[in-house]
This record gives structure tokens, C-alpha cells and sequence, in this order.
């Protein structure tokens, strides 16, 4: 499942850079190649079909990515819990402590 996301997120996004190419910033774009006054889709119903498409390619891309964040798949031998796991080193692996052969100075000695 996560995987086909991904999928449509990869093809939305290609799709949606596509449209937003072909978009020209003065309202342009695809529309002015085309000059013929009687044709089906003018020069603004081509502009408001590229709006439209780039608004819901934005929104589809929205929603597919919240959707890929709900259904990433968990490993459970990821997650480790801390009251679970055995972190304690077993007595014959801990290294030695340290003899306690010097004492520290008391206040009467390091008066003097």
C-alpha cells in the first residue's frame, strides 16, 4: 500500500510540474500557440483549466502525502522498549573495579 502512494505522489508531482511549465505568468502559456478565435478551448478557458488542474494536483498531493504518513510501514524490531531490553552487563563481562588504596585528605591534614 505505502508503496502505491508513493507511486501516485511521484506521478502527481511530475504531472504538476508539468502544468505549472506550461503556465505562462501573463496568462499566456499553452493558450497563446494557439491563435484561431473560434476555437473550442480560448485563450481563457485554457488559462482557467491550468489554474484549476495546479489547484487540485497541489490538493491531491496534500492529502496523498498525509496519507503516506498514516500508513508508513512500522518494523517492531525498530522500536526498542527501554523496560524490555536487557541492558545490564553480566558480572563475569564488567571490568574490575579499581583497588580504594588511597584515602582522601581529611580537614585535619590538609590544615596542617
Amino acid at each position: 500500500m505505502y508503496q502505491f502512494i508513493i507511486i501516485l505522489i511521484l506521478i502527481v508531482c511530475i504531472l504538476l510540474a508539468i502544468v505549472v511549465l506550461v503556465q505562462n505568468s501573463k496568462g499566456g502559456g499553452l493558450a497563446a500557440n494557439f491563435s484561431a478565435p473560434n476555437q473550442i478551448l480560448g485563450v481563457r478557458r485554457t488559462a482557467d483549466f491550468l489554474e484549476k488542474a495546479t489547484w487540485w494536483l497541489a490538493g491531491i498531493l496534500v492529502v496523498l502525502s498525509l496519507l503516506a504518513t498514516a500508513v508508513i510501514p512500522h518494523n517492531e524490531n525498530d522500536t526498542v522498549d527501554v523496560d524490555d531490553a536487557n541492558i545490564t552487563m553480566p558480572v563475569q563481562n564488567a571490568p574490575a573495579a579499581p583497588a580504594a588504596t588511597a584515602t582522601a585528605p581529611t580537614s585535619e591534614t590538609a590544615q596542617e
